[in-house]
């Protein structure tokens, strides 16, 4: 090959390597410009960040009771922020919102953050989980903050295994045992105990009470004294 030949075909590897890194340059690391979509959802409105969003429901698929909601809120801003509820479009379930400690609002401080979800944290937890969200599914999920107003962004539906189980909510709580009733069997009676120490006394089957001494015996004739003239 010539010197020229040779040149040019540098010159053409050159040029080609960099519009591949100029493009790559422009993409950035932005996951939704390179199609790589994270493990779990994460979106900002201002000065809010919603990250690792997910709708965990019960372990297993036939067991019932409620789902939770799981994310961590950063408030980047210089006020404080309150998540006054938290709502599933599309469905009419109640998301009931619980601090980390006592009762309240669940507040996000200014250059904070508040965890949804986990041992120790706050709760969001959804009655009726598994009429509000199948497994597998992306259910959408909308934040309510005080300041910043409505942060939707589309949580993936996992159950409570792997990962997510010591995020999961708790199972349905079980119905307690019957209890034996105080009600005598057919055809028993029960008998009352004497106290200790003590004999109930009762007279003696068909024995009459004796008179007392000194009575005098019905029907025997008094004897007249014969009279004496003079």
């Amino acid at each position: 090959m010539s010197r020229s030949l040779r040149h040019g075909a540098l010159a053409a590897t050159a040029i080609a390597f960099s519009i591949v890194s100029l493009s790559a340059c422009a993409a950035g690391n932005n996951a939704e410009t390179l199609k790589v979509r994270p493990d779990n959802a994460a979106t900002s409105v201002g000065t809010i960040k919603v990250q690792n969003a997910n709708v965990i429901t019960q372990a297993e698929p036939e067991a019932e009771g409620p789902a939770v909601v799981v994310a961590t809120l950063f408030n980047d801003g210089t006020e404080d922020e309150v998540l006054e509820s938290i709502t599933l479009p599309g469905t009419d379930v109640q998301v009931k919102l619980q601090p980390a400690k006592g009762s309240g609002p669940v507040e996000i401080p200014a250059g904070g953050r508040v965890v949804l979800g986990g041992k120790g944290n706050a709760s969001a937890v959804i009655e009726g989980g598994r009429e509000a969200a199948q497994d597998g599914n992306v259910q959408q999920v909308v934040f309510k903050l005080s300041r910043t107003g409505d942060v939707g962004l589309g949580a993936s539906v996992v159950p409570a295994t792997g990962y997510f189980k010591d995020f999961g909510p708790s199972g349905q709580p079980e119905a307690p045992a019957a209890t034996p009733s105080g009600t005598p069997e057919a055809g028993g009676s029960e008998t009352p105990e004497a106290p200790a120490g003590e004999t109930p006394e009762s007279p003696a089957a068909g024995t009459p009470e004796s008179p007392a001494a000194g009575t005098e015996q019905q029907g025997t004739p008094e004897t007249a004294t014969a009279g004496t003239t003079g």
